[in-house]
């Protein structure tokens, strides 16, 4: 293993912190580009209520890493990872026209969008160091949930519309 392999193993929580709010970005603009391709009104506001989501998840990321968070000890914290993050192959998978007629379609997208996030978070809880490094992630892992149980139930609501 060479020195830049050896140093790409280690990295700070607010690295992942950061490439977790960078995911969110980048999911709610390619919700946003597929809502404005003509699908159906139900398709459409689907898309752009997971945009919506998505932003807020973002900002909800980027606020752990102001300088007046109380998370700032986790957030400098290293931890030792052999594989870099996911870059997102998720997102390069994402259909790139989104199925016009289903909001179901949808719903299973963002879902599968959202695991990547969820095992990601898990993973980092199991492994942690020390016990605010594992209470953090159990807390981002805790409300990811919670939010893929509201976007079910909102897009559930809109398909019985």
């Amino acid at each position: 293993m060479t020195m830049g392999e050896e140093a790409m193993r280690f990295h700070q929580v607010k690295e992942l912190v950061d490439w977790a709010a960078d995911y969110h970005a980048r999911l709610a603009e390619e919700y946003a580009r597929m809502a404005q391709s003509g699908v159906n009104d139900r398709v459409r506001m689907a898309l752009d209520y997971l945009a919506e989501r998505e932003r807020k998840l973002q900002g909800d990321l980027l606020g752990y890493l102001d300088d007046g968070s109380d998370h700032t000890a986790v957030l400098t914290t290293w931890f030792d990872d052999p594989n870099d993050f996911p870059h997102a192959p998720v997102l390069e998978r994402l259909p790139k026209d989104v199925d016009g007629e289903s909001v179901q379609s949808v719903l299973a997208m963002a879902l599968t969008a959202h695991r990547t996030l969820q095992d990601m978070y898990a993973h980092r809880a199991e492994t942690a160091g020390g016990n605010d490094e594992r209470a953090f992630f159990e807390s981002l892992s805790a409300g990811h949930e919670a939010e893929v149980r509201r976007i079910a139930r909102d897009m559930q609501r809109l398909e019985d519309y």
